[in-house]
C-alpha cells in the first residue's frame, strides 16, 4: 500500500511479539552498557578471575560481594541479550515475509556483534582490563543499542503507520541530521570509554597528565550537544508532527541531563560513583533516542 512522498508501507504483521521483544532487548542493552560502566568505576572487572563462570560457579554465593555482583550481573545481563538475539534473529527470518525488508539484516547483524561484543567481554577478563579492548567492548555496547533502537522502530512503523502530516517532515536535509547527531554521540561515548579506560581524566585532574584525551572530550561534547539542541528548536519552528516532536523535545532534554552529569563529574572530580555511572546511563538512552528518531525520519524501504 502506497503513501505519499514515496513511502511505501509494508504488509502488517499484527503479532507484536517481535517488538515487544525488541523493546525488551533495548531496555537490556542500556543496562547491559550501565551496568558496564559501573563496573568500571567500581575497578570490578577483574572482580571474578575466571571466565565464564565467577570462582569456578555460576553463582558464587560464597564470594559475593558488590563488587562481585556487578561483574557476575554483568556478565547475566549480556548471555540473557545474546539469547533474546538469537530469538529474534529466528522470529525475523521466520517471519521476514511480514516485516519490514531490513528487520531480518538488523537483527542478523545484532547477533553476530553480541558474539562479538561476548567475546570482547572475555578478553577484558583474560588480557587484565587492556585499554584496547575494554574501548571495543564499550563501543560494541553502544553499537548494539542503536541496532535494536532502529529495528524497534522498523517494526512499531511496520505496526503503526507514519500519521498524516509526516510527510513533510521527511524531505531536506533535516532527514538526516539525527542520524548524523547520534554518530557524533556514539563517538563522544567511545570516546569517554578510551578516556575512562586510561584513567586520563583523573590523571589530568590530580597530576596534569593525558589531559589531551580530557579536552578532546569536552570539544567533541560541544559539537555533540549543538548538533542535539538543533533537533528540538527545528522541531518546534518547523511544527514537526507530535512523534517527532516528542523525541526531538525528549533528546534536548537528554543531552542537557548529560551536559550537565558530565560537568559534575568533572566538578567532583569523579568522587561520586552515582554520578559518573549515571553520566553513561544518560549516554546510552540518549543514543537510543536519536536512533529512533533517525529511523522514523528516514523513509521506509519499498517492500517486494
Amino acid at each position: 500500500m502506497s503513501t505519499s512522498a514515496g513511502l511505501v508501507a509494508p504488509p502488517l504483521h499484527r503479532s507484536p511479539l517481535l517488538l515487544v521483544l525488541s523493546t525488551h532487548l533495548v531496555v537490556a542493552l542500556v543496562a547491559l552498557v550501565t551496568v558496564g560502566g559501573a563496573t568500571r568505576v567500581m575497578e570490578a572487572g577483574l572482580s571474578c578471575p575466571d571466565w565464564p563462570l565467577c570462582y569456578g560457579s555460576v553463582l558464587p554465593t560464597a564470594k559475593m560481594t558488590v563488587r562481585v555482583f556487578l561483574e557476575w550481573f554483568h556478565r547475566l545481563d549480556a548471555a540473557l541479550v545474546a539469547l533474546g538475539l538469537l530469538l529474534a534473529a529466528a522470529l525475523s527470518w521466520g517471519q521476514r515475509r511480514h516485516l519490514p525488508p531490513a528487520a531480518p539484516g538488523l537483527a542478523t547483524t545484532a547477533l553476530v556483534l553480541v558474539v562479538v561484543q561476548v567475546a570482547l567481554g572475555a578478553l577484558t577478563v583474560t588480557q587484565l582490563l587492556r585499554f584496547d579492548v575494554v574501548t571495543a567492548h564499550l563501543a560494541t555496547g553502544l553499537l548494539l543499542v542503536a541496532l535494536l533502537s532502529l529495528l524497534r522502530q522498523r517494526l512499531r512503523l511496520a505496526l503503526e503507520p507514519l500519521p498524516p502530516g509526516m510527510d513533510g517532515a521527511l524531505t531536506g536535509p533535516w532527514r538526516w541530521w539525527p542520524a548524523l547527531a547520534a554518530l557524533l554521540v556514539y563517538l563522544q561515548c567511545v570516546l569517554g570509554g578510551l578516556l575512562a579506560s586510561h584513567w586520563a581524566t583523573g590523571r589530568c585532574l590530580q597530576w596534569l597528565q593525558g589531559c589531551h584525551w580530557l579536552m578532546a572530550h569536552r570539544l567533541l561534547a560541544g559539537v555533540a550537544l549543538a548538533a542535539v539542541v538543533a533537533l528540538p528548536l527545528k522541531a518546534a519552528t518547523a511544527a514537526w508532527p507530535h512523534p517527532l516532536r516528542h523525541l526531538s523535545f525528549a533528546a534536548g532534554l537528554l543531552v542537557l541531563l548529560q551536559a550537565g552529569l558530565g560537568a559534575l563529574t568533572l566538578h567532583l572530580s569523579l568522587s561520586q560513583p552515582l554520578v559518573t555511572i549515571g553520566h553513561q546511563l544518560v549516554a546510552a538512552l540518549l543514543l537510543s533516542m536519536l536512533t529512533s528518531l533517525a529511523g522514523l525520519l528516514h523513509p521506509l524501504p519499498s517492500s517486494p
